[in-house]
C-alpha cells in the first residue's frame, strides 16, 4: 500500500484519453492521497505542468494531437525534471527503451496490475527522501553506486543509460557500448552482466587489439588437436567458455574484416565452428561489444563491415567521456580516495575544495582511469591533513613550476573558467552551481567577489 507521507507535493497528472482509465486512475491515486489532474492529450497536458509543476506525470504515449513522446520530449526540453512513466498497449523493449531516450523514468506496459503501480509510485515518492539522492528543484537524482565492481556514476544522461541497460539486461540482445578509452565500458559490461538472468553463468572478457589475428581467431573459436603447428591438445574457444552467460568483446573496431566475418557468422547461427573441426558447436552466449572508435564512421572508410555493424549495434549506448561528467569527477575522486587511502593503510582526510575544484577543472584525456591514477599519485604524496593541489603533480608543461601561484596561474585561470561554466550551464543560479561545483554557497560568493575585483569592479555576466 501507498504511504501518503506529509502530503506536500503530491500532485500527480495524468495524461490519458481513455476515460475509463482517466477514472481508474484518479480514483486509486486519490484514495491514497494524491492530488490528481487529468489532461486528454499533450497539449493539456503540458498546461497543467507549465501551470502546477506537479511532483509525477502519468503519461500513455498514444494520445490525440501531441503524442506521449513529442509531450515527454517537450516537458524535457523546457527543463522540467519531475518523474515522467509512461503508459502503452503497443510495442515492448524497442518503445521502451526509445521513452527512456526522450527522458522517462520508467515503463509501464498496458493492462498493468493496480499494485504495480503503486509499488512504482512508492518507489518514485521514497526517493525523495532518500538522503544519498542528489536534490535538484523538482526531482532526485540518485547515486548509481553499488559495491565492489559497480557502476558509479550521478551524471542524468548516463543515469538514463543504465535504466535502458537495465530494462534490456534480461534479453538476449547483442549491445555495443562505444566511448573513450578510460570511460568505463568493460565495468558497464560487467554491470550489465550482473543485472542480466545470467549472472550466475561466466562473463568471459577478450580484447580484440591486444591479440594478432590468427591468434585472436583461435582464442575465439577454439581448436582441434593437430589443427595447427603447436596445437597438442584441443582447447575450447571464449565462445564455448561463456555458454549460458556473456561474452565481452573489448575494442571490436580492431578486428580485421575477414574475421568479422567469421564473427558474423556465430552470431547469426549461434554456433562456432573450432579450428580443424568438422562438427559446429551450438552455443547460448550475449555478446557485449565495446569500442573507443565511431564504427559507423569506420564502415563509411571500409575499415569495418556494415553487415556487422548492423548485427552487433541492435541496441548502441555511448559513455561521455568524464569532462563532460563534473559530478562524476567529484563521484569518483572520492570513491578513490578513500579505496587508495585505505589500501595505503592510512587514515582518511579528504580533498580540499580547491583540490577538488582543481580535478573538475581538467580535461581527463584518459578518462577514469586518469583520474585513478592521479589519485593514487596524489595519495601517496600527501602525509597529514586533505589533499591539497600540489598534490597532483603532472607532466605537461603548462603545470610546470610556479603555476599554483597567485592569478596569473594556470590553475587559477582553470579554476574560474570551470566556475563561471558551471553557473552558466544552470543559467546563473548559485545553489545549483555550487552543489555541481561541490563547494558551498559561501565559497562561491567569494570566489565571485575575487573574480570582480580583478577584472576591476565590472560585472562578469553571471
Amino acid at each position: 500500500m501507498l504511504d501518503c507521507g506529509s502530503g506536500a507535493g503530491r500532485g500527480i497528472l495524468v495524461v490519458e484519453d481513455d476515460e475509463q482509465l482517466q477514472t481508474a486512475l484518479t480514483t486509486v491515486l486519490s484514495q491514497h492521497g494524491y492530488d490528481v489532474t487529468v489532461a486528454r492529450d499533450g497539449h493539456e497536458g503540458l498546461e497543467h505542468v507549465e501551470r502546477e509543476a506537479p511532483w509525477l506525470v502519468l503519461t500513455d504515449l498514444s494520445l490525440p494531437g501531441k503524442g506521449g513522446m513529442e509531450f515527454l520530449r517537450e516537458v524535457r526540453t523546457q527543463g522540467y525534471q519531475m518523474p515522467v512513466v509512461v503508459m502503452t498497449a503497443y510495442g515492448g523493449v524497442d518503445v521502451a527503451v526509445e521513452a527512456l531516450k526522450y527522458g522517462a523514468t520508467d515503463f509501464l506496459q498496458k493492462p498493468f496490475a493496480f499494485d504495480r503501480l503503486e509499488k512504482l509510485i512508492q518507489q518514485l515518492d521514497d526517493d525523495r527522501g532518500d538522503p544519498r539522492l542528489e536534490i535538484s528543484r523538482t526531482q532526485a537524482i540518485p547515486a548509481y553506486e553499488e559495491p565492489r565492481e559497480g557502476f558509479l556514476t550521478r551524471d542524468p544522461k548516463v543515469l538514463r543509460t543504465l535504466k535502458m541497460l537495465d530494462m534490456v539486461a534480461g534479453s538476449s540482445a547483442t549491445i555495443l557500448i562505444q566511448g573513450e578509452s578510460g570511460t568505463g565500458k568493460e565495468v558497464l559490461a560487467r554491470h550489465i552482466h550482473r543485472k542480466s538472468t545470467r549472472a550466475h553463468q561466466p562473463f568471459v572478457a577478450i580484447n580484440c587489439a591486444a591479440l594478432p589475428d590468427g591468434l585472436l581467431e583461435s582464442e575465439l573459436f577454439g581448436y582441434e588437436k593437430g589443427a595447427f603447428t603447436g596445437a597438442l591438445t584441443r582447447r575450447a574457444g571464449k565462445f564455448e567458455l561463456a555458454n549460458h552467460g556473456t561474452l565481452l568483446l573489448d575494442e571490436i573496431g580492431e578486428m580485421s574484416l575477414g574475421l568479422q566475418a567469421k564473427l558474423l557468422r556465430v552470431l547469426q547461427e549461434r554456433e562456432v565452428d573450432r579450428l580443424g573441426s568438422r562438427q559446429p558447436i551450438p552455443v547460448d552466449v550475449r555478446v557485449i561489444v565495446t569500442t573507443n572508435r565511431n564504427l559507423a564512421q569506420e564502415v563509411q572508410a571500409g575499415r569495418f563491415r556494415e553487415d556487422v555493424y548492423y548485427r552487433l549495434s541492435v541496441m548502441p549506448f555511448t559513455l561521455p567521456p568524464l569532462r563532460d561528467r563534473p559530478e562524476d569527477i567529484q563521484l569518483l575522486a572520492e570513491y578513490f580516495t578513500h579505496r587508495s587511502f585505505r589500501r595505503n593503510h592510512r587514515p582518511w582526510n579528504g580533498i580540499s575544495e580547491e583540490a577538488m575544484m582543481f580535478l573538475k577543472s581538467r580535461p581527463w584525456r584518459g578518462n577514469v582511469r586518469e583520474l585513478e591514477n592521479v589519485i593514487e599519485r596524489g595519495v601517496l604524496f600527501a602525509e597529514n591533513g586533505p589533499l591539497q593541489v600540489e598534490h597532483f603533480q603532472f607532466d605537461e608543461p603548462t603545470l610546470g613550476s610556479g603555476t599554483t601561484q597567485g592569478p596569473s596561474g594556470t590553475i587559477w585561470e582553470m579554476e574560474r573558467d570551470l566556475i563561471l561554466r558551471t553557473l552558466g550551464q544552470h543559467n546563473g543560479n548559485r545553489t545549483h552551481a555550487a552543489r555541481t561545483l561541490g563547494i558551498s554557497i559561501r565559497t562561491l560568493r567569494n570566489k565571485l567577489r575575487e573574480y570582480r575585483e580583478l577584472n576591476g569592479g565590472v560585472s562578469l555576466g553571471v
